[in-house]
């Protein structure tokens, strides 16, 4: 079984496409039904894709 999906899986991500595989439910089965385990995936790309804007953020000087 797969781990669930952290911030940290982030560093995996260098193309847009690549949100897709990283990002996995690993209780997708378990849901009462399709409606809860979409919703469940798309947090976990929330929490992906903050954790990117953070680090671009962090990373990038500003003046």
């Amino acid at each position: 079984m797969p781990q669930r999906t952290s911030p940290k899986d982030a560093s995996r991500i260098h193309r847009a496409e690549d949100l897709e595989d990283v990002v996995v439910d690993k209780r997708a089965q378990w849901r009462a039904n399709g409606a809860k385990a979409r919703r469940r995936q798309r947090r976990y790309k929330k929490k992906v894709i903050t954790s990117l804007v953070q680090d671009i953020y962090e990373n990038e000087a500003f003046d």
